[in-house]
C-alpha cells in the first residue's frame, strides 16, 4: 500500500523531485553538465543520482556542491591542456596512471565520503574478478569516481578493499537499478551513446542551373575542363575509407558496445524521460571539447522536457 504524504509534500508548487541517471561515454559526458543545469533552471530538485563512468564523475562534482567550479575548469582546456594531464605508463593494465587528473580534482573539490553528500548518491563499477557490477553507496567520494572511470586499457585498473575495479560502463553504460530505492517523483536518464546524427551541416547553396560559358576563350575552356577534372579525383580521394587508427578503432567498439547494452538495460527498466546525446558529437577522447558537449546537453534537455508532461507534484512514500 502506499500513501501520500501530508504539510510540505502535499503542496501543488512544490519543485518536482528528480532521481537523474547519468551515463557513461567518456568526454560526451561534458553534456551531463549541461543537462542538470538545465534541469536546474527549470526548477526541478535532484534528489538522487547514480552514474558510470564520466556520468558518476559529472554527478559526484554536483553533488559535492561543486559542478560550476569544474565547469569554469574544463571549459577552457585546450587539446594541450589536457595532454598535460595524462600520466602515462607502460605498466598497471593501462596507459594512463589516471592519479594527476584524480589530484586535481581532489584539489579542485577536496576529500568527502558520500555519506555526507546531500543528495543520495552512487557510482557504478566493475569488479573485475567476480565479474559483476560495484555500487559505491558509502566511503570516499573520489574512491567511487576513480574506479567507475577506469576505462579497461586506457586508464589503471582501481584497486580498492582487495578488489580490481574498472569502468562501470563496461556492465551498466546507464545504471537506472540503483534509483529504483529511491522514492523520487520522476527518473531522467542521460545517454551520452545515442545513434549518430547530421550535427551542423551547411546546406550546398541551391544551384540556379548551369553557368552558360559560350562564347569563352577556348584556353579558358580547357583550364575549366582540368580544373574540373582535377577537383573530381580530389572529391573522390576524399570519399576513401580511411583505415582507422588504434584509439579511433578502439572508441568506436566501446561506442558500439555500450550502445547495445544501453539499449537492453532500457527496455528493461525503462526511466520516465530519456535524454539522449549523439554520439557523434565527439569521441570519448575529445576533452577539449567540453564547451560543445555541455551546450548539446543543455539544448536537448530543453528540448526533451518540452515534450515532456511534468511529473505530479506530490512524493509518495510506503504507508507504515
Amino acid at each position: 500500500m502506499i500513501a501520500e504524504t501530508t504539510a510540505a509534500h502535499d503542496d501543488p508548487l512544490r519543485a518536482a523531485q528528480l532521481s537523474l541517471v547519468l551515463g557513461s561515454g567518456g568526454a560526451r559526458g561534458y553534456a551531463h553538465i549541461g543537462v542538470i543545469e538545465e534541469l536546474l533552471a527549470q526548477g526541478f530538485d535532484i534528489r538522487s543520482i547514480a552514474g558510470s563512468s564520466m556520468g558518476a564523475l559529472i554527478g559526484g562534482v554536483y553533488a559535492a556542491g561543486k559542478l560550476e567550479a569544474y565547469r569554469n575548469w574544463v571549459k577552457p582546456l585546450a587539446r594541450l591542456d589536457v595532454f598535460r594531464l595524462v600520466d602515462w605508463t607502460l605498466s598497471g593494465g593501462g596507459f594512463i596512471k589516471g592519479d594527476r587528473i584524480i589530484g586535481v580534482m581532489r584539489e579542485l573539490i577536496g576529500d568527502i565520503d558520500i555519506e555526507e553528500l546531500p543528495v543520495s548518491f552512487t557510482a557504478v563499477a566493475v569488479d573485475l574478478d567476480a565479474q559483476r557490477e560495484v555500487w559505491f553507496s558509502r566511503g570516499p567520494l573520489f574512491d567511487a569516481i576513480r574506479a567507475s572511470i577506469a576505462i579497461p586499457t586506457i586508464f589503471r585498473p582501481h584497486h580498492y578493499q582487495g578488489r580490481l575495479l574498472v569502468d562501470g560502463g563496461l556492465l551498466n553504460p546507464l545504471p537506472v537499478s540503483p534509483t529504483l530505492r529511491d522514492l523520487t517523483d520522476a527518473t531522467i536518464a542521460v545517454d551520452v551513446n545515442g545513434p549518430a546524427e547530421p550535427i551542423g551541416s551547411a546546406e550546398p547553396a541551391a544551384s540556379g542551373g548551369m553557368p552558360d560559358h559560350a562564347g569563352e576563350p577556348p584556353a579558358r575552356g580547357v583550364g575549366r575542363l582540368f580544373g574540373s577534372l582535377l577537383e573530381r579525383r580530389q572529391q573522390r580521394a576524399a570519399a576513401r575509407v580511411r583505415e582507422p587508427g588504434m584509439l579511433d578503432l578502439f572508441s568506436r567498439s566501446l561506442d558500439t558496445v555500450q550502445e547495445t547494452i544501453t539499449r537492453l538495460k532500457l527496455a528493461a527498466q525503462p526511466p520516465d524521460l530519456v535524454i539522449t546525446i549523439p554520439r557523434n558529437i565527439c569521441t570519448f577522447y575529445d576533452f577539449h571539447r567540453a564547451e560543445c558537449a555541455i551546450e548539446m546537453g543543455r539544448q536537448r534537455t530543453r528540448e526533451a522536457l518540452a515534450r515532456w508532461p511534468r511529473p505530479h507534484e506530490r512524493r509518495r512514500v510506503p504507508r507504515t
